[in-house]
């Protein structure tokens, strides 16, 4: 199993390092919603330290990337272009490689809801960074369709956030959007990998196999939940 967890977004530094001793994957930001060749070089560093898995997190810049934003599919193109190279580009100048990619936000869900910029995502990807594994939506259309394109693809759910019956997630701003009681956390690893599926916010139960789980560092108490995720997956250092 593996847990991962967005980084470099503008959180204080004392915040990241201490993210970083739980997580086993960072979905570093680079220069979209947020990031910058500092923050980025300081979050490579810090996860390479840690023997933490260094990952791409693009993303746009409209309401921290969480605002849709109107995008062709060749300007998603070009963004992933941009940003994942960019933080290719640092990473081997360290003497470090990335191993996944993530879209961040808007994107993400986007993604999932027009194949055409799904399409220009995967096509991408498989192009010009075929060795990157893709974080994906466990249970989405984005997952099934790099399966399918021969990526490696990591099915992603989230620790912190809650589901609707569809699948998606409970829209930022909405009743039961964050979570964060540590009960509710031990819960959700424990009945999905139980079998008994994720619980969502009617009540109903999705059927997932995540191989990653995400907790965002902005989620309050974040580093107390991702300590509490850790020690459920079996991924305590």
């Amino acid at each position: 199993m593996d847990l991962n967890c967005d980084l470099g977004e503008g959180e204080p530094a004392e915040r990241t390092r201490a993210l970083m001793r739980w997580i086993t994957s960072a979905n570093i930001a680079c220069g979209g919603h947020a990031g910058d060749g500092r923050t980025m070089e300081f979050c490579v560093r810090t996860a390479a330290a840690r023997g933490v898995r260094i990952g791409a997190h693009p993303g746009t810049a409209a309401g921290f990337g969480r605002e849709a934003s109107p995008m062709t599919p060749e300007e998603l193109e070009c963004l992933l272009l941009h940003q994942v190279g960019g933080l290719v580009a640092v990473a081997r100048s360290l003497g470090h490689s990335v191993a996944h990619v993530k879209l961040h936000g808007a994107l993400y869900h986007a993604a999932e809801h027009e194949t055409a910029l799904a399409a220009s995502y995967i096509g991408t990807v498989r192009r010009w960074f075929p060795r990157l594994r893709v974080f994906a939506r466990a249970g989405g259309g984005v997952a099934e369709a790099a399966r399918t394109a021969g990526l490696n693809v990591w099915e992603e759910a989230f620790l912190d956030r809650g589901y609707r019956a569809d699948g998606t997630l409970v829209p930022r701003g909405d009743p039961g959007a964050l979570l964060g009681d540590p009960a509710t956390i031990r819960a959700r690893i424990r009945d999905v990998r139980s079998g008994r599926g994720l619980l969502t916010e009617s009540g109903g139960r999705l059927r997932l196999t995540p191989r990653t789980w995400c907790v965002h560092s902005d989620t309050p108490d974040s580093v107390r939940l991702v300590r509490i995720g850790a020690r459920e997956l079996g991924l305590v250092r």
